[in-house]
């Protein structure tokens, strides 16, 4: 089940997003409460803002989690390279 859920986050991310605000409290708690940093997630880091909570709610951005942070940062930065490659295509 960790499996499908992991593979389900890296192809999806902004309905993953969408399914935690929905259906629990991951967000909120990772985000003490706020909602500014996780909409703004939605919208322009998913896999950073997924990566942020999932550190958060494990001890906090240090050690590994910072790795995970960072190449999430890395993905969030590769689509949106990607996305303008593609516009100058045409």
């Amino acid at each position: 089940m960790g499996c499908i859920l992991v593979l389900f986050a890296m192809f999806l991310p902004r309905v993953t997003l969408f399914c935690l605000w929905l259906f629990g409290d991951y967000l909120q708690r990772a985000f003490s409460g706020q909602w500014f940093w996780p909409l703004m997630g939605f919208f322009f880091a998913p896999y950073t803002t997924l990566a942020w909570a999932y550190a958060n709610l494990h001890g906090g951005v240090q050690g590994g989690y910072v790795v995970l942070v960072v190449i999430a940062a890395l993905l969030d930065l590769g689509s949106f390279g990607g996305g303008s490659r593609h516009v100058r295509k045409k």
